[in-house]
């Protein structure tokens, strides 16, 4: 490639070196990729637009609202003991041999009953008292909550992870401009310096090696911009959007260097952090089951009621010429007395399946601490790396002219253009870097302090 750069310029001149330069863009920058942010049809989204479209269509999210809603159904099955239980039976009986009683004084041995029988009826249960039922009672709201809550964990981990993955691609954009620039300018260079060659005020090593840095640029300009597509891939796997459609990511950079802002005196307060309000969650749950099991001894009280419409004859084929209607009410009690110490060795389970979770807050409040001080430390470093960088941009920007014209004067040697070449294209890049890094690291301390709005 580079001895085609070189034929290119002995053959076209000065005029002909911004037609080539063009060209080498166009093969740097390969169409595919930027047919997705050049086409005007398609839709070209904010932060927040792909923030508000995640929380609408990301499957893992839309998951989440599922379980509420069976969390909903599920206590609903449980707490359906509370009301009646009605339901219809019946019994259609043919005595092959009648069942003998013993009948008198002296008891003689006598065949009773009828040979047919058939016996529909209605019974029903209403539940009185129940431990398994108040437990039921007590713990559906907070099986609700807890559904509740994974639901919001959820929304927090998609605006954390699709601001990141935005700041991500924005940066490989940001870093294809300015290597776009950094290309067309080593051009120039590298025409510059072949022209001062054949003027006899260089050596042949001047151009090429301007050839070898534009080589080096081009090189770095391909990679950046293959990593375009998977960039965007991941953005739209962790929006839920359709993988065969396409869109554009909307920014203002000076809308970014103000979201750069953050109050760093904010105290962390850890229940602020979604998990730590599960984990009182759970504990709430086991505390219900630990006074579930300490109440098991109390009795399941119920009533019933039950309507028989009985039919007997001795001939099948009179069987429903007549009815002998009956019914009862009453009361069922059951109370447990001994249940081989299982009600105790599941009370001790339950509390000490308690201390577990009093032990994952300790350790929860350790690992919340750790996260805030990491959080709050890298996003310290650099938002002082964004200052520093963006005036080593100026400077370098301010050398680099100085250095080319010195050159173009035949003050300066060409390694001194390539020096401050490398400066530039460093400084910008190392820029947008820190930039990127600042608004991630800012993302990691407002969810590291629970401060996350969705």
């Amino acid at each position: 490639m580079q001895f085609n750069v070189i034929r290119s310029v002995k053959r076209f001149g000065m005029r002909g070196s911004v037609i080539i330069a063009l060209l080498l863009m166009c093969f740097c920058v390969p169409n595919n990729i930027y047919a997705q942010a050049n086409a005007d049809s398609v839709q070209s989204l904010t932060l927040k637009q792909c923030i508000d479209y995640a929380l609408k269509n990301q499957p893992v999210l839309q998951q989440a609202y599922i379980n509420v809603s069976i969390a909903h159904a599920t206590n609903a099955i449980s707490l359906s003991g509370w009301l009646p239980q009605i339901g219809v039976t019946g019994n259609l009986t043919h005595y092959i041999q009648l069942p003998t009683n013993f009948v008198g004084n002296p008891p003689t041995p006598t065949q009773t009953g009828v040979v047919n029988t058939a016996i529909p009826g209605v019974g029903v249960t209403q539940t009185i008292f129940n431990p398994e039922l108040i437990y039921a009672a007590h713990a559906a709201p907070l099986y609700i909550k807890q559904a509740e809550e994974i639901t919001d964990s959820t929304k927090i981990f998609l605006v954390s992870e699709v601001s990141k993955s935005f700041y991500n691609l924005l940066l490989t954009l940001q870093e294809i401009n300015v290597l776009q620039e950094d290309t067309i300018r080593l051009f120039r260079n590298y025409t510059d310096a072949y022209h001062q060659y054949v003027g006899g005020i260089v050596d042949e090593t001047d151009y090429e090696e301007a050839a070898i840095t534009l080589n080096n640029s081009k090189a770095q300009l391909k990679q950046a911009t293959e990593n375009i597509a998977p960039n965007y891939a991941n953005l739209k796997q962790l929006m839920g959007y359709p993988p065969e459609k396409q869109f554009n990511v909307s920014y203002d950079t000076a809308q970014m260097i103000q979201d750069i802002a953050f109050d760093t005196t904010q105290q962390l307060k850890y229940e602020q952090r979604i998990e730590f309000q599960q984990l009182k969650t759970n504990k709430d749950i086991q505390n219900e089951v630990v006074n579930y099991y300490r109440f098991a001894f109390l009795p399941t009280l119920s009533g019933f009621y039950n309507y028989n419409y009985e039919f007997e004859n001795n001939q099948f084929e009179h069987l429903f010429d007549n009815a002998y209607p009956n019914s009862y009410i009453g009361l069922s009690l059951s109370i447990p007395i001994f249940t081989g110490f299982a009600r105790v060795q599941n009370l001790r389970k339950a509390k000490l399946q308690g201390q577990l979770i009093d032990w994952d807050g300790v350790n929860l409040r350790s690992q919340i601490y750790a996260e805030y001080t990491t959080a709050l430390a890298n996003y310290k470093s650099n938002v002082y790396n964004v200052d520093v960088l963006r005036d080593n941009v100026t400077m370098a920007r301010r050398t680099y002219t100085v250095v080319t014209l010195q050159y173009k004067q035949g003050i300066v040697a060409y390694l001194n253009v390539i020096t401050a070449e490398s400066n530039l294209i460093s400084s910008e890049i190392g820029y947008i870097n820190a930039l990127s890094q600042v608004l991630s690291s800012k993302i990691d301390l407002e969810k590291a302090m629970g401060d996350i709005t969705y």
